[in-house]
């Protein structure tokens, strides 16, 4: 595993920065350089389980385990969604699991930074290389359209 740390500054608050990036809607739309059409069900209260999909309903099944509101969120990634159910216990979700997500937010001459940090499987890791820098831009044009 590599830990791979991705940082952007918006010129928003982090009351707003937070609830753009978790908001249903605007999480489709920054997140499409990772995957068009991708979403998540479930919730991002601390202790509580929450599934990133594809369209097909594949993808990642996680934890929040921190969340301090408009800081710092936590995801401990637990396994794979397939065919409907979660797969936290075979070889190939083993090998790598549990693995982390973090997401900081820090109020910054009038804006927000924002530090992600992630736990990657070096197969991936130019995957995410390519694709953070994209879903940050896009993160950063909602949040300063509203702002």
């Amino acid at each position: 595993m590599q830990q791979m740390t991705f940082t952007t500054t918006i010129k928003a608050p982090r009351e707003l920065v937070w609830n753009t990036m978790l908001d249903p809607a605007s999480y489709r739309e920054w997140t499409r350089p990772f995957m068009e059409g991708s979403y998540y069900e479930g919730s991002w209260d601390e202790g509580a389980t929450i599934r990133f999909l594809s369209p097909s309903g594949e993808g990642m099944v996680a934890t929040i385990e921190r969340n301090q509101l408009h800081e710092f969120i936590s995801i401990r990634h637990l396994g794979f969604v397939a065919n409907g159910k979660d797969d936290t216990t075979s070889e190939a979700v083993t090998s790598w699991a549990p693995a982390h997500e973090n997401y900081r937010f820090e109020a910054v001459g009038g804006g927000t930074q924002l530090t992600i940090t992630q736990d990657m499987l070096e197969d991936y890791v130019p995957m995410m290389e390519a694709a953070w820098p994209k879903a940050l831009e896009a993160l950063r044009a909602l949040c300063e359209a509203k702002a």
